[in-house]
């Protein structure tokens, strides 16, 4: 009751009922008979969220670090929420200078390869709906700066099954992201390689990038997504005349097995 809760708080209880009253609203109490309040659905849903990224995050650990350790460079592990990518893991490069990102820490989607990846797999209904709403502003001097170039770059995406952040969000800083399935088949999760643009090339960019597609893959089994997860990639519009092979890709699978 508002009154125990106000006397537990030391709150008024004129500011306990206002908050109750907010809670109710947003689905996390429900007030039963006598004026008792009971946890309501947004709190489970809130939790089972949580619970799914404490899950990916372990179970992609593994091959997060094998991947770090592959390419020497920083690493991280995303997960959308709402109009903004959520650094839940990264692992540090043995080499500087490093990256300014840290766990818990927010990004936008259009200007980063994770967030390029997480709208790129969005359903079709929900992209345009998420797009009506993302305003880009120019981070960097290489930052997308309007919504059809977006487009443009997230149907490339599809296509090649990565992404590229070239020193969009931070300078001196790109970095390559594919997609991570989970067991019903959505894209809510990405991972990534980042280094600085000096050792960063797109020619390495572009061999680095099957090797992130297949840890992204092999996580993706890990989460118990079944489906197709080769996509049937033109190379020539990815920049290469066939599907690389790198000896990082099969270090990558004899690290994990």
């Amino acid at each position: 009751m508002p009154a125990e809760v106000a006397k537990l708080s030391g709150l008024p209880t004129s500011t306990v009922y206002r908050f109750l009253a907010n809670l109710e609203t947003a689905g996390f109490l429900t007030c039963g008979d006598g004026g008792k309040y009971y946890l309501d659905v947004a709190c489970f849903s809130t939790a089972e969220m949580a619970l799914s990224h404490l899950d990916i995050r372990r179970l992609s650990l593994p091959y997060l670090k094998a991947l770090n350790e592959d390419t020497r460079e920083t690493i991280h592990l995303v997960v959308r929420q709402g109009l903004s990518a959520v650094y839940v893991e990264k692992i540090e490069s043995p080499r500087l200078p490093n990256t300014i990102s840290r766990i818990g820490v927010s990004v936008a989607l259009y200007c980063t390869g994770v967030g390029k990846v997480l709208l790129a797999y969005l359903p079709a209904d929900d992209l345009a709906r998420v797009l009506r709403q993302i305003e880009p502003r120019c981070r960097t001097a290489h930052t997308i700066s309007n919504t059809q170039e977006l487009q443009r770059q997230l149907e490339r995406v599809r296509r090649c099954g990565y992404s590229f952040d070239l020193e969009e969000n931070e300078p001196r800083v790109r970095c390559v992201a594919a997609p991570i399935w989970d067991h019903s088949g959505n894209v809510n999760a990405g991972l990534s390689v980042s280094g600085p643009t000096k050792r960063m090339p797109v020619t390495r960019m572009r061999e680095l990038a099957p090797v992130v597609q297949e840890a992204g893959i092999r996580i993706s089994r890990e989460l118990g997504y079944q489906g197709s997860v080769d996509p049937d990639v033109d190379w020539k519009i990815c920049g290469q005349s066939a599907r690389p092979h790198t000896s990082q890709k099969v270090t990558l699978g004899e690290t994990i097995q």
